[in-house]
């Protein structure tokens, strides 16, 4: 079947145009690469498409300043003249800018004054005042926020401080604290504490009271 003709308009849905873009610029550049094998020339395809993409083509034998110097030549045009000047007046704009703040940055170190009239010197010392302020508060927002972390720390390590002397209250008070009764008489350890052995001796062994020790109670930590 022949292929039906393709009226030439812009086409309304972007997938459509995006998609006969892609198609349409790939046929182009085979083409060109087809006309640099065949014929021997040289190509230079440069295009923009909707969405600010860049794509291009060179013939392998030549580069895009080659051919835009042949195109100049060959017309008798100047297309960098107008856009050196453009970039040397640019240039010139940056250069006074840099030298500006050169100088105002050699006034607030208190040099380069003696140009200066009273007036300016005063909205110089109203600046650098100004300037102080600011870094003023700065420095000052920085240490209270060092103050409140710092004050946050110390108050957590008295929070956990208190809660050990609670636990030790509690252990001092029962002696069973943090172990559960396995049925048979033992505890085993609940908070990961040891557990603990209590011995009493009879007074009858001299030997274990020498020393003059004030208590006969000795405890031993059984590990597990």
């Amino acid at each position: 079947m022949a292929r039906g003709k393709i009226q030439i308009k812009r086409i309304e849905n972007q997938t459509n145009r995006q998609v006969t873009y892609s198609k349409r610029r790939n046929g182009l550049f085979k083409k060109a690469h087809e006309l640099t094998v065949l014929c021997d020339a040289r190509v230079s395809i440069i295009m923009v498409s909707s969405t600010q993409k860049l794509h291009e083509y060179i013939s392998p034998t030549a580069t895009t300043k080659q051919l835009v110097d042949q195109y100049q030549k060959a017309v008798g045009v100047d297309l960098w003249s107008s856009h050196h000047e453009k970039m040397q007046e640019q240039l010139k704009k940056l250069k006074e800018v840099n030298r500006n703040l050169r100088k105002e940055i050699r006034q607030r170190m208190g040099e380069s004054l003696n140009d200066l009239s009273y007036d300016e010197l005063g909205f110089l010392i109203e600046d650098v005042d100004n300037s102080l302020r600011a870094i003023r508060e700065r420095k000052y927002k920085v240490i209270g926020n060092q103050i409140e972390t710092h004050k946050k720390k110390v108050r957590n390590v008295e929070e956990i401080h208190r809660n050990l002397l609670l636990e030790l209250d509690a252990r001092g008070e029962d002696p069973h604290y943090g172990l559960v009764d396995n049925g048979g008489g033992d505890y085993n350890p609940v908070l990961g504490y040891p557990r603990v052995l209590a011995l009493r001796f009879q007074p009858t062994q001299p030997n274990l009271h020498s020393g003059g020790g004030s208590s006969d109670l000795t405890t031993f930590a059984l590990l597990e």
